[in-house]
């Protein structure tokens, strides 16, 4: 799976168009499920509304899932525009809702897709995104007297530190991209880096920066 784009926070907007409210809750997911569970939940809370549209990419097996719903407007005019829009962006992981509350002006087909396309990028460029991709996740044990000079290293090395557990010695986890695993491997058989012990775990996804 190579690097995509997903957001840090959910973000809610709101455009009107010819008297019809458009509401946009972009979310972050993790899986297909958590997705269809939002949704389902997001149709009770505006239930009042006339469409609750969707679109969706979610990274599962290192496989992009993608799905997107009209929810009642006409074939291709909501959901279809909005995926549209999460793929040129890179975006995964990512859920875009739109709920319409008719205003009693009808857009025609055109105007539709325009309106539920407004909708997503207004979330769109309203949100903090995260460059995502493929890394390691490692658990570490540090001596007290070593926890800053480890935090410095990390801090200039890219390597995100978890939380700590705090026991007669400290115990963390932490995630760097694959091209850092030797580096610190080396840093850590060499003593540059200062710990008691080093053990990789899995891969996963991780946070490779922050785009403003």
């Amino acid at each position: 799976m190579e690097n995509f784009i997903s957001i840090k926070e959910n973000v809610q907007t709101e455009i009107v168009v010819k008297k019809s409210k458009f509401i946009c809750n972009l979310i972050k997911v993790d899986s297909q499920e958590e997705a269809e569970n939002i949704i389902k939940q997001t149709k009770k809370k505006y239930f009042d509304a006339r469409h609750n549209c969707v679109a969706y990419r979610v990274v599962e097996d290192e496989k992009i899932i993608e799905k997107a719903s009209d929810d009642g407007e006409p074939s291709g005019t909501a959901g279809g525009p909005m995926l549209n829009i999460l793929q040129k962006n890179n975006l995964c992981n990512v859920l875009a809702i739109v709920t319409r509350y008719f205003g009693g002006i009808l857009l025609g087909t055109g105007g539709l897709v325009r309106a539920y396309s407004d909708a997503t990028l207004e979330a769109i460029d309203n949100a903090e995104k995260v460059k995502k991709c493929m890394g390691q996740e490692a658990e570490v044990e540090i001596e007290y007297n070593n926890l800053e000079n480890f935090k410095h290293y990390c801090k200039i090395n890219n390597i995100f530190i978890g939380n700590f557990v705090y026991s007669d010695i400290i115990f963390c986890k932490i995630q760097l991209q694959e091209s850092i695993k030797s580096r610190l491997i080396e840093d850590f058989e060499t003593k540059k880096v200062n710990l008691i012990n080093l053990k990789f775990l899995s891969k996963k996804l991780i946070d490779k920066c922050i785009i403003k």
